[in-house]
């Protein structure tokens, strides 16, 4: 199995995610322009054009090192593209990854698009990598984000402390989160399926078939 192909498409009929190209630059600029608290909570934040440009080097040079893979995310209902996601830390010796690093433009969020991302996504950790553990990450202060992670299935395991500087001023505490393929498999998945597909159960698993 070739780990960092250039081809991967994951896609169903709300989400599109492809591989980040330097040419996203024109696909992903005005976010970093005029929507830099999308960042607030991050590492680092890729907020105007020189930023976006550096975000977008560091995420391909990361993939040369064979160390992350990211996509971007169209949606096709709203017919744009609504922001970025990424595997990272990802060692198949011992079957884990991380997902993260995703961010969504304002108009995207809350909107469901982050669910059909996350099942495609976990759909191709276990299923075509073989993954057994998929780690998440969050500032402990990012209410959302910790609630979205939940609602897909993740369960909480504790806080880093102290992990990294914080945009908000001091140093950031990371809250840890996973989904293991035991729990993917057992239930976590139709549980998902059934909050994208609330008034069609089975439907998605029979278009899988």
């Amino acid at each position: 199995m070739v780990l960092f192909p250039d081809n991967v498409i994951l896609e169903d009929e709300r989400a599109l995610l492809r591989p980040l190209q330097e040419s996203d630059l024109e696909n992903l600029l005005s976010f970093a322009l005029e929507e830099p608290e999308i960042w607030i909570y991050s590492f680092n934040s890729p907020a105007g054009k020189e930023g976006m440009e550096q975000y977008i080097r560091d995420t391909l040079a990361q993939r040369s090192a064979r160390r992350e893979y990211a996509f971007i995310v169209y949606d096709k209902v709203l017919a744009a593209y609504a922001g970025c996601t990424r595997f990272y830390d990802i060692n198949l010796a011992f079957g884990t990854a991380q997902l993260g690093y995703t961010w969504y433009g304002k108009r995207f969020q809350r909107t469901g698009l982050n669910r059909h991302c996350k099942l495609l996504m976990l759909d191709f950790a276990f299923g075509k990598w073989g993954l057994q553990r998929v780690e998440f990450r969050a500032d402990v202060k990012n209410a959302r984000s910790i609630r979205a992670m939940k609602d897909i299935g993740c369960v909480e395991e504790g806080v880093l402390r102290s992990l990294g500087p914080s945009q908000l001023g001091g140093r950031r505490d990371s809250i840890v989160l996973s989904i293991l393929l035991e729990e993917w498999l057992g239930g976590a998945k139709k549980n998902l399926q059934s909050k994208i597909y609330p008034e069609t159960e089975g439907s998605y698993a029979k278009k899988e078939m």
